[in-house]
Parts: C-alpha cells; structure tokens; sequence
C-alpha cells in the first residue's frame, strides 16, 4: 500500500511538471516571457490534486460475480488497496501541503495581470456609481426606499471588497476574514453533525429527519470547501 502510494505520488509529480515544461516551451515559441516554477511548487501543485473520488468509483465498479456465477477474483483486496491507498495519500497531502506552501514565494504580476486588476477596480467602481444612483430611482418608482437601500447597501460592500482586494492584495483583510469565517464555519458544521449523530444515538431519532439534516450539512460543507 505504501509502495502504490509512493509510485502515485512519483507519477503524479513527473506528470505536473512535463506539463508546466510543455506549457513553458509553447510559451517560449510564441515570445512570451518564461518564469520557471520552483520545484515546491511543483511538488504543492502535485499534491493539491489527490482526492481519490475516480478511484474510489472504478474500484467499486468491478462485478461481485463472473458471467459463470464464480466471484469476482480479489475484488476485496482491490477496494482495500485502493481504499488504504486514498486514505494515506489524503494524509500524506494534508502534512505535507502547509509546509510546501508556508513562504512559498509568488511570481511577479505580469503586465496583462496588472491590466486587468486595473479593468476590475474601474469597472467595481462604475457598479458602486450605477447602484448608488440607481437606488434612490428605483425606490421613488416603487415607493418603498428601505427596501432598495438595504439591497443596494449589500451590493456596494460587495463591490467595495472586491475593490479593495484588487487595489490592496498585500493587505487583503476581507480575503483574510472571509478565510477566517469559512473555517469557523467548517468547524461548527462538524460539530452540528456529531450532535446530531450523538443524539441519534442517545434518542433514537428518526432516521429520515437525521438523514436529511446530515446531507443538508454536507451540501453546505461542500460548497464552503469547494
């Protein structure tokens, strides 16, 4: 099990950086400027992808019986290799990744980059503008202005967070709380979750509501780790 993982992460790390060389060398042919990745990043970019989901449903596609009525040879043992290989990878990845990506340095902005945060903060701006003005319009029309304020009040602090991560990444306090925000979220997730369990344990629930409750708490789960 840990020889296939090792091969895996050996492959999976050959595999991303051929590419980031071919994507080099076809930028090199068109004229564009080169920057060659460090190795960390190399390895981060290799680990980041192992998720196992693929595996997981190949594995457990395999027939439980032959066409002569015969078992499946070593079904068990593939999804127990496979299961144990995803396993260790998930663990390997989570120790490794914080220490590749602590300090990891960042290429420089290139000029269309630079460009493009400037299109992004001018037309963040012109939104706020548009909103502002379209706000007390829209409420004289409809006759009800607190309705509009607070809709347009949510959608200019929107525009303003993305205005202030464009023109201020190296102080990006809203990306910071937002990040903040997400893992709290995450943790009171799992602690709703194990309460549930818990007391379905305890009571004896009814098996429909907890699992309803649980896949409404994964569903959300998924979309903050997405």
């Amino acid at each position: 099990m840990v020889a296939i993982t090792a091969a895996l992460a050996l492959l999976r790390f050959l595999w991303v950086w051929a590419s980031l060389r071919l994507t080099l060398f076809r930028a090199g042919r068109r004229g564009e400027p080169k920057r060659v990745p460090s190795m960390r990043l190399v390895a981060a970019v290799a680990l980041a992808g192992v998720k196992g989901a693929i595996t997981l449903a190949g594995v457990l596609t395999f027939p439980l019986v032959m066409n002569d009525g015969s078992p499946f040879p070593a079904r068990e043992l593939a999804i127990l290799l496979a299961a144990g290989v995803i396993v260790l990878s998930l663990i390997v990845s989570g120790i490794a990744l914080p220490n590749l990506l602590k300090d990891l340095p960042l290429p420089p902005e290139t000029a269309d980059e630079r460009e493009e945060q400037r299109l992004m903060a001018a037309a963040a701006t012109a939104a706020i503008r548009a909103v502002e003005a379209a706000q007390h319009r829209l409420a004289e029309r409809s006759g009800d202005p607190d309705l509009y304020a607070e809709a347009a009040v949510d959608i200019m602090r929107r525009y303003r967070d993305r205005l202030e991560r464009v023109e201020k990444p190296e102080a990006n306090m809203s990306g910071m709380r937002n990040a903040v925000e997400r893992e709290l979220r995450l943790i009171g997730i799992r602690a709703e979750r194990d309460e549930i369990f818990r007391r379905a344990r305890a009571q004896r629930s009814n098996d429909e509501v907890v699992r309803r409750l649980v896949r409404n708490l994964d569903l959300v789960e998924a979309r903050l780790t997405r």
